[in-house]
C-alpha cells in the first residue's frame, strides 16, 4: 500500500500537487480499512500528526501488521493442535449381531472343513 501511495504522491508532484507530512500522514490513517479504526485512534491521541514523520508512521502500521498475522498464525496452530478422538458405541444389539457374525465364520469354516474331508 505504501509504495502504490508514494507513486501516487509522486506522480502528483510532477504535475505540481505537493502535499506536506502531515498532509500524507492524513491520508494514509484515512485510506485504512476499518478493522485498523483502534490503532489509527491510539496514533492520533498518542502522537501530533502534525510532526509524525511519514516513516514513523509507516513503521509503526508495518509492527501492528505483522502482530495481527503473528496473533492469527498462533489462532491457527492452536485449532490444528486440538484433535478430536471419538470412540466407536457398543449396544447390547451389536453384541448379539457379532455372535451372529462369529456362528456365520464358524460354520463358513465347518463346511469347508467337511468339503476337504469328502474330497480329500
Amino acid at each position: 500500500m505504501f509504495v502504490q501511495f508514494t507513486n501516487i504522491i509522486n506522480s502528483l508532484q510532477s504535475l505540481n500537487k505537493c502535499y506536506n507530512n502531515s498532509e500524507m500522514v492524513r491520508k494514509i490513517l484515512r485510506c485504512l480499512p476499518k478493522s485498523w479504526m483502534p490503532k489509527v485512534t491510539a496514533i492520533e491521541e498518542a502522537k501530533d500528526l502534525n510532526t509524525l514523520p511519514l516513516e514513523e508512521l509507516l513503521g509503526s502500521l508495518m509492527t501492528h501488521e505483522m502482530t495481527i498475522k503473528n496473533h492469527e498464525d498462533d489462532e491457527e496452530q492452536d485449532k490444528k493442535k486440538k484433535k478430536v478422538i471419538a470412540f466407536k458405541s457398543s449396544t447390547a444389539n451389536s453384541s448379539k449381531e457379532d455372535s451372529d457374525d462369529e456362528m456365520a465364520l464358524i460354520t463358513r469354516r465347518f463346511k469347508k472343513y467337511l468339503a476337504k474331508k469328502k474330497f480329500g
